[in-house]
């Protein structure tokens, strides 16, 4: 929680289906142990630990609409506080036994949540209420690299050629058409990025597409392209694990092909995801460098050059070397 832009953002940490009425389930983020429950329909994020003997609180259960320890059976009400001892039913609990809370939303089908009072909004999806996209949900994706890494690779149009070869892109065509990355109503975009792929959604219809970027937040990125009257969109965001752990949640929009069944959308995201995961996975050093002259940079690397100075003004630490 030592990160002081992170320990302020909304960051996702679990898709909203997984954690049903009744259920409880452990989290980590930040390399802080949390547990979600669901009590009467609301979702609460706490610090997994019994204030009584220290033990999870993940290991209890919901009981009318109350989170019970597994340990000696205290129960917590909805705002955390102990109000019922078995061992001493009579027993007034202390004002001091009470669980930590953190800030929690739902929005996009996923949870997110705030181990401080929140300084931003949840990163915008404006396709999430557009009736005319699609949206398909894929992931999560587990990757042994820092959240800055994964993001920064989905941020990243020169790689497609060689680790995404016949899909994303060619080796014989790697050209990469000019851009800009600029700073826009504090976020980062580069539009117009022209690439040639021979199969850019897994319908395997080859075509030169016209990519949008938008980093949203350090852990959020966004893309749209565009070939014909075909838009393909994909939201991605992260939990940072630990410093060198993170899961990735992707939120997919088209505004075409209604009737292909998801699953095979869904199958493409997948092996463009694996593919990432290996390459990814190898980089060293493991945290992202925010020093530029640490690494090399070409001017196709604008937008990652952009991303790594946003960083380090922002002080984002975790993660990042």
């Amino acid at each position: 929680m030592g990160d002081p832009f992170l320990s302020c953002a909304w960051i996702a940490v679990a898709s909203s289906d997984s954690v049903e009425e009744g259920c409880v389930r452990p989290v980590k983020l930040l390399e802080e142990e949390l547990v979600l429950w669901r009590g009467q329909g609301v979702v609460h994020a706490w610090q997994d630990l019994c204030v009584h003997r220290g033990a999870k609180l993940s290991l209890g259960k919901v009981k009318q609409g109350r989170l019970v320890c597994r340990y000696h059976g205290w129960e917590y009400d909805a705002d955390g506080r102990c109000v019922h001892i078995p061992a001493h039913p009579e027993m007034r609990p202390s004002e001091r036994a009470k669980v930590k809370a953190f800030w929690v939303e739902e929005r996009y089908g996923l949870i997110w949540v705030s181990l401080n009072a929140p300084t931003s909004e949840i990163p915008e999806f404006k396709e999430w209420e557009d009736a005319g996209f699609r949206k398909i949900f894929c992931g999560p994706y587990h990757y042994k690299a820092s959240a800055p890494r994964v993001v920064e690779n989905f941020l990243d149009v020169t790689h497609f050629p060689y680790v995404h070869a016949g899909l994303l892109g060619d080796e014989n065509k790697p050209e990469v058409s000019e851009f800009v990355a600029e700073r826009v109503n504090g976020k980062i975009v580069a539009k117009d990025i022209k690439v040639w792929q021979p199969d850019p959604d897994g319908f395997g219809k080859g075509a030169i597409v016209s990519y949008t970027y938008e980093c949203l937040n350090p852990l959020t990125a966004k893309f749209s392209k565009r070939w014909d009257d075909k838009v393909f969109v994909g939201y991605l965001t992260t939990t940072p694990v630990t410093q060198t752990e993170t899961i990735a949640w992707i939120w997919l929009a088209l505004n075409y092909d209604f009737e292909v069944p998801e699953q095979k959308i869904r199958e493409f995201q997948d092996s463009i995801v694996k593919q990432d995961i290996e390459v990814v996975e190898s980089q060293r050093p493991e945290k992202l460098p925010l020093d530029l002259s640490a690494e090399l940079h070409l001017k196709s690397d604008r937008i990652a050059i952009a991303y790594r100075k946003w960083l380090k003004e922002l002080g984002l630490t975790f993660g990042t070397s």
